[in-house]
């Protein structure tokens, strides 16, 4: 979705092929831990069957109960190994998606909004258990044709439930919201949004927003990324009658569709052809 390469390759051809630009995309953050890897790899490094995906040295890989994930990479822009393996362990996959856009050209669907993961890794040494989200996104045209901007964030419930939220300003059409609640029974059910409201702007000065319920507003802890067009943060926040923390993201197009956004882009991801 972000690849410079890519974009680069449509401009000379219209029908370059999605395959020849893929890459796995590791961002940990942690006390004195902090790797970004996504190196882009060409169609001969990339290799797939129904229950696998291997880019390079790295792969993905469905046992039947849960997902692997073997990851041999470099850091950029400074060069570190980042080596383990992590396991995503769904507490139940869902089955659903949704269009994001009027024209039915970007869907999103959560694979399995609640799950257990577990992070060994060689390098840096460290390991973890923890909740862990799952999702899919997907597009039959370039992100910068359908949207301008978007607010995504998850958040668990007390009740084991997944509370998310995807706010989406199309490039041309009305403003569209996903409020949906993933229960452990499997049924996916909307809930009423409160408004939206403004966060304050990291240090790219990307705007941010969520909505929050407003006897208790939201206010970040951590901001995790920081790019002139992408943000992820963690935020304290109120959905549903209660206090949660939220995983957070805003994606500002525009910016990301500037030359000198592209240009910069290859520092952080390299290719290999």
């Amino acid at each position: 979705m972000f690849s410079p390469y890519y974009y680069w390759a449509l401009q000379k051809n219209p029908a370059a092929s999605p395959e020849d630009h893929c890459a796995i995309n590791v961002a940990l953050y942690g006390r004195g831990i902090r790797r970004w890897s996504m190196t882009e790899r060409g169609q001969r490094h990339v290799r797939r069957d129904s229950r696998s995906f291997q880019v390079g040295p790295s792969h993905l890989r469905w046992t039947g109960a849960h997902l692997e994930i073997q990851i041999n990479e470099w850091s950029a822009p400074i060069p570190r190994p980042v080596r383990g393996v992590i396991r995503v362990i769904p507490d139940r996959l869902f089955a659903f998606t949704a269009a994001l856009d009027d024209g039915n050209l970007h869907h999103w669907g959560p694979l399995a909004p609640s799950a257990r993961v577990e992070v060994a890794l060689e390098s840096p040494n460290c390991s973890w258990q923890g909740h862990a989200y799952l999702d899919s996104n997907e597009g039959a045209s370039p992100i910068a044709e359908g949207f301008t901007e978007w607010d995504w964030s998850r958040a668990n419930l007390s009740d084991g439930s997944v509370a998310v939220l995807y706010d989406v300003r199309q490039r041309q059409g009305p403003d569209r919201l996903l409020a949906l609640r993933f229960g452990r029974d499997g049924e996916v059910t909307p809930f009423d949004a409160p408004a939206r409201q403004s966060l304050p702007k990291a240090l790219w000065r990307v705007g941010r927003s969520i909505r929050s319920e407003s006897g208790r507003p939201a206010h970040v802890l951590q901001t995790l990324e920081d790019t002139p067009f992408y943000v992820r943060s963690l935020l304290e926040s109120s959905l549903c009658g209660e206090r949660v923390i939220s995983m957070h993201e805003t994606l500002n197009v525009p910016r990301l569709n500037t030359a000198m956004t592209r240009l910069m882009l290859p520092w952080k991801m390299p290719r290999l052809k």
